[in-house]
This record gives structure tokens, C-alpha cells and sequence, in this order.
């Protein structure tokens, strides 16, 4: 079975990414065609890319380098669940993106994005930018959800999708599946 890995992007005190995440995660368990890891960057806690080396040497020198990459290296597809900044990604995810090449190298990456009014799709565009530059296939189907900070139960802290929602989240995990095994001959 495929492994995917969900990053959550955001490592804001009080962000929305995380029940956003836990719903994407239920979502791609019910699906089944994925084993799941879930990546919290927050958790990561990757320093901002201050390395000797450029990334495309696989020189690592430092212990977060090296773990992240084995963790990196181990999966076949990704999804992103990011935030929108200033019409921008989020830095934590630019960042995790900087430190290796090589690692996100013929993957597929779907993009869960949220924000306002815009469903953090400024973000996403960029960020298609940076991915294609790491030879990853963003995949056209996505979820973007407008104004978030509603769709989070307040009593619960968990987040409610619309019905759409789901439907987004699971035709994008179906053409993820689809991309992942041919994608994975360009790796061999």
C-alpha cells in the first residue's frame, strides 16, 4: 500500500490546521487505498534552512536534516493541509520544502488549503510553483475551504465539512491513488 503524508503546514499557536488535518486523515483512512502518516510541522520543528550545503548534494551535516529526509524519503504522495498568509503559504511549509530535493523528487501532492474568502487558493497557486521546481506533480483536484474559522465547532474544537467537502476530499485522494504508482517508476 502507498504511504501518504499529510502535512499540516501551520504551526501557529490557536490554528485551524489541525482539526482540518484530522478530518482529511479520517477522510483518507475511510478511503483506504493509503497507509497514513501525518506530519505536524509544528511537531517537526525544522529551524529556519540555514544549511552549508544545497540540499540537491545530499551532504546532510545536521540530525534534523537527516531525519527529515529519511521520514521524506519514505513516502510515495502528499498532501498538504496549509493555511493562506498574507496571499502567501505558509513559512513553515516553504521551509520544510527548502531543506531536501532529491526526497520530493516524482511524488504526487494534493492540496487541502484554507483561509477566508478566498479558501487559501492564492496559497495554493504558489506553492504549485515551488513543488513543480522539486519535479512533484500537484494534482488538480483539491479541497479549499472559505472561512474555516466557522467550520470549527467551538464547543468541540472539531472541524464540520460540507457535504462538497468530502466529495472534494475523496475524488482528490482517488486521483492521488491514481498518479502515485506511475509516478513511482520515475523513482525505481
Amino acid at each position: 500500500m502507498p504511504k501518504l503524508g499529510v502535512i499540516i503546514a501551520s504551526v501557529r499557536e490557536g490554528r485551524v490546521g489541525r482539526p482540518v488535518a484530522d478530518w482529511f486523515t479520517e477522510r483518507a483512512r475511510t478511503h483506504g487505498r493509503f497507509d497514513i502518516d501525518v506530519i505536524d510541522l509544528k511537531d517537526v520543528n525544522l529551524p529556519l534552512f540555514a544549511e552549508r550545503n544545497h540540499p540537491r548534494l545530499r551532504q546532510y551535516e545536521s540530525a534534523h536534516q537527516k531525519a527529515w529526509s529519511a521520514r521524506i524519503a519514505g513516502l510515495d504522495a502528499f498532501v498538504f493541509v496549509m493555511p493562506e498568509y498574507n496571499y502567501s503559504t505558509a513559512p513553515a511549509l516553504l521551509n520544510a520544502l527548502d531543506y531536501l530535493v532529491a526526497e520530493w523528487n516524482y511524488k504526487a501532492v494534493g492540496l487541502v488549503s484554507y483561509g477566508g474568502i478566498s479558501g487559501g487558493l492564492r496559497a495554493a497557486q504558489m506553492v504549485k510553483q515551488t513543488v513543480t521546481a522539486l519535479k512533484m506533480m500537484p494534482i488538480p483536484e483539491a479541497v479549499s475551504i472559505s472561512f474555516v474559522a466557522q467550520a470549527i465547532d467551538k464547543d468541540s474544537g472539531i472541524f464540520k465539512p460540507t457535504e462538497a467537502q468530502d466529495r472534494m476530499a475523496a475524488t482528490m485522494l482517488d486521483e492521488l491513488f491514481r498518479w502515485t504508482a506511475p509516478l513511482a517508476t520515475l523513482r525505481a
